[in-house]
């Protein structure tokens, strides 16, 4: 399949423990790009509209987790792992933004499930079932199904007994686009199902893993590398707040004049902020609104400026290459900011996706709460 693009690598710290290879797949949006699909899809489902629902939900019986924030929409990056005995293969992405870890089943009745390899309990001497009905809400869609435990391989990890949920249902036509299965979440258990405890806690809790840290290493698409090309020192920062965040253009603040808030997160492909201040910077480099998205003359990927962005008072440059990208069917090139963070907090802030982790080597560190950066080479 030529869309497939073997260019990143999860590590479980320590550097020369297990790297878990990730592939960059087309997302969801290029996908219904691709297809014509993502003008009226936008239309049909906007992402208020789908905030606004799942905030306004009453609780179903069973186990809930809500994480409205995860919006599947970009996502491309995706990693291999296998569940049961013997092991039944699947494709997932890695998300530091959600804890749950849950796949398509047999039992699934919605379309997205007739696309996507499924899980047969069946077909595994491991696996347990706990009878536990389980619903995981998102931005971008539903699943409900079932909690099971069997036996995950992540590499050469292998986690016995393993909490997970096999779908029964997947809301949301997006699902049907998706070049993923399942998700895998890397994030805190205060995330998780109730009484589950996810893979991540799991290696740690088990001593699989010398430490509670893992690290990101997306690649560019146009090079090849290796483990031996990460870089280093890394400037560490906390996780829950930068402490001072600002987004200048050719020495101006042009977004959160006053600093603000923002994630570095995984689950997400490009650049989001607040609509308003994503407008203005859309008028700075000269992007014009085009079927829900913003096109921009591909010739300016060589002239316009670098956005810096600043976090604790060091600075983090986003070449054009980077907040600029070239469709691979249409030939257009698209604006990588985004809007509609002011739907999700009272609060200014942004999320800096796969754009900004293509260009910095990424380390997540649990065990005391903070990120650490360094220049992708």
């Amino acid at each position: 399949m030529p869309w497939l693009l073997p260019i990143s690598y999860l590590f479980p710290f320590p550097m020369h423990g297990e790297r878990i290879p990730l592939t960059k797949v087309k997302s969801i949006r290029e996908n219904l790009r691709e297809k014509g699909l993502l003008k009226n899809f936008l239309k049909e489902h906007p992402f208020t509209m789908i905030q606004n629902r799942l905030n306004q939900k009453p609780a179903p019986q069973g186990k809930v987790s809500r994480q409205p924030l995860r919006n599947y929409f970009d996502m491309a990056y995706v990693g291999n792992i296998s569940i049961g005995t013997p092991p039944q293969q699947f494709s997932v992405i890695f998300d530091t933004g959600s804890s749950d870890l849950w796949v398509p089943s047999i039992y699934c009745q919605s379309r997205a499930c007739n696309t996507h390899r499924v899980f047969d309990p069946f077909k595994s001497t491991t696996f347990r079932y706990s009878g536990v009905p389980i619903e995981l809400e998102y931005a971008s869609g539903m699943m409900s199904g079932y909690l099971g435990y069997d036996t995950v391989r992540i590499s050469n990890l292998i986690i016995m007994g393993q909490e997970f949920g096999y779908s029964q249902w997947e809301e949301n036509e997006a699902f049907d686009h998706a070049m993923f299965d399942g998700m895998l979440g890397l994030g805190y258990p205060g995330l998780a199902i109730e009484d589950t405890t996810p893979v991540f806690d799991n290696l740690r809790k088990r001593g699989l893993i010398a430490q509670p840290v893992f690290a990101f290493y997306l690649k560019k698409e146009s090079r090849q590398g290796s483990t031996n090309m990460i870089p280093g020192p890394y400037l560490f920062f906390f996780v829950c707040f930068f402490g001072f965040f600002l987004i200048t253009w050719r020495g101006y603040v042009v977004a959160c004049k006053s600093g603000c808030q923002a994630v570095i997160d995984t689950g997400s492909s490009l650049l989001i902020g607040p609509t308003k201040e994503v407008i203005n910077i859309q008028k700075l480099i000269n992007a014009k609104p085009f079927q829900e998205e913003f096109l921009i003359q591909c010739s300016t990927m060589n002239t316009l400026p670098d956005f810096i962005f600043t976090i604790n008072n060091v600075q983090y440059p986003v070449p054009a290459r980077a907040y600029i990208q070239k469709g691979s069917s249409t030939g257009r090139c698209y604006s990588n900011f985004s809007g509609g963070t002011e739907d999700l907090s009272d609060k200014e802030f942004w999320i800096l996706g796969d754009v900004f982790l293509r260009l910095y080597f990424t380390v997540f560190d649990r065990g005391q709460d903070r990120i650490g950066l360094a220049p992708a080479v």
